[in-house]
């Protein structure tokens, strides 16, 4: 019903994923932003909007807020108030607003590490410091949440939110109902307001649930701000609509104020109307397709390294499109084997170090694209690594 192996030129279209490497040889598996054609319903609306032409300052419709709430309900089970929602431009916006509205400059703001690298930027840019808590390794090769020392970063003075990453990008988690309660505890202790990035939520594999923080209980709906978007369900991201839910009036209003600071507060024409009809049962339906899809894509990853490359473990993917693989055996900095790898093979994935000190020893791998597409860039991968464990492994 759907073609997710049809194969879309990209090059050329002002992408940063493909035309931000002037060597056009190189096959980009590194930002998170998926190579698929998005769902028809999306495109048609796009298109639709496209011939009104007329393209004029924004008042976004009750419609986009009614197909918001509808999908987390009948999706997640999460009731959400129309007036708890603010929109912006984007997720990384949204964070920024936020910390604005929450913290000083010279306040901490504690992460999950390694973490996404806008993080650490968006707290620098409002002139705070991260806090970073760094996150465990089980027996299973997940990341766990080092609960105790979580608590004593939390206690640190001038620490004033938590900037969660749910699910957690990199490495895959899905964080449970139960972990999110204990975060909320935590942070309740020590008056931090948790900031929770969602916009992974849709992509949850190996019978994971994804469960919005605010939806855990009371005490967690009355401390967060949740940050939602279809821009990486639906590959909507240059579209540019996010959607910022808090119940905290007062918060909201300091966000609001934060907004419009920031200058933006202005979204187009073509975001509200891609949301609307992303969340439609049409949406939905291309959305369930896209994630069996990409689950056997992970599966082709897991198989591969398995059997081709055993001695670099790939974390097992609970979430996200982005597989995390442990290359600490070859002894070199992931960024250098990003460069190795990007100017040799012609195949550019991401280091571990844009995440955070506690990704060093990784690689990123976006497997959001046709199969044909992933298996040419899992075969350079192999010959890189292959090549540098002859040449630089030590």
């Amino acid at each position: 019903m759907f073609d997710f192996d049809k194969i879309v030129e990209r090059r050329g279209t002002g992408s940063l994923k493909w035309d931000d490497c002037a060597d056009p040889e190189v096959l980009p598996m590194w930002v998170a932003d998926m190579d698929f054609e998005t769902a028809p319903v999306v495109k048609k609306a796009v298109l639709e909007r496209a011939g009104h032409g007329v393209f004029g300052y924004v008042r976004v419709p009750e419609d986009y807020y009614g197909a918001l709430i509808g999908w987390f309900e009948r999706r997640h089970g999460w009731s959400i108030r129309r007036d708890s929602i603010l929109y912006t431009s984007g997720v990384v916006p949204a964070i920024s607003a936020t910390i604005k509205a929450l913290a000083a400059p010279g306040d901490r703001i504690l992460i999950l590490t390694p973490v996404y690298n806008c993080f650490f930027s968006s707290i620098r840019n409002n002139g705070c410091a991260a806090e970073e808590c760094a996150l465990a390794r089980g027996e299973d090769g997940r990341y766990r949440i080092d609960f105790e020392r979580l608590e004593r970063a939390a206690a640190r003075p001038g620490v004033r939110a938590l900037l969660l990453c749910n699910p957690h990008n990199p490495g895959g988690n899905v964080w449970s109902a139960e972990e999110l309660a204990r975060i909320g505890e935590i942070c309740a202790r020590h008056g931090l307001t948790v900031i929770s990035d969602e916009i992974h939520g849709e992509f949850v594999f190996d019978g994971a649930r994804y469960t919005p923080f605010a939806r855990v209980n009371e005490l967690n709906r009355r401390i967060s701000v949740t940050l939602t978007s279809t821009s990486k369900s639906f590959n909507t991201a240059g579209l540019q609509m996010a959607a910022i839910i808090t119940e905290d009036a007062g918060l909201r209003a300091r966000i609001d104020r934060a907004i419009n600071i920031n200058e933006v507060c202005d979204v187009n024409p073509f975001g509200y109307a891609a949301a609307i009809a992303a969340y439609s049962e049409e949406g939905e339906a291309w959305l369930e397709a896209l994630l069996a899809y990409i689950s056997e894509n992970d599966r082709v990853v897991r198989e591969f390294f398995a059997q081709r490359l055993p001695q670099y473990p790939v974390m097992p993917l609970a979430g996200t499109y982005l597989e995390w693989v442990d290359v600490s055996a070859l002894e070199l900095p992931s960024e250098e084997i990003e460069e190795s790898l990007t100017g040799t093979e012609k195949v550019r994935i991401a280091a571990g170090t844009h995440y955070g000190k506690d990704g060093e020893g990784f690689i990123r791998i976006n497997i959001a694209c046709p199969r044909s597409r992933l298996l040419e860039g899992l075969s350079r991968i192999e010959r890189g690594l292959k090549r540098l464990a002859g040449e630089g492994g030590r």
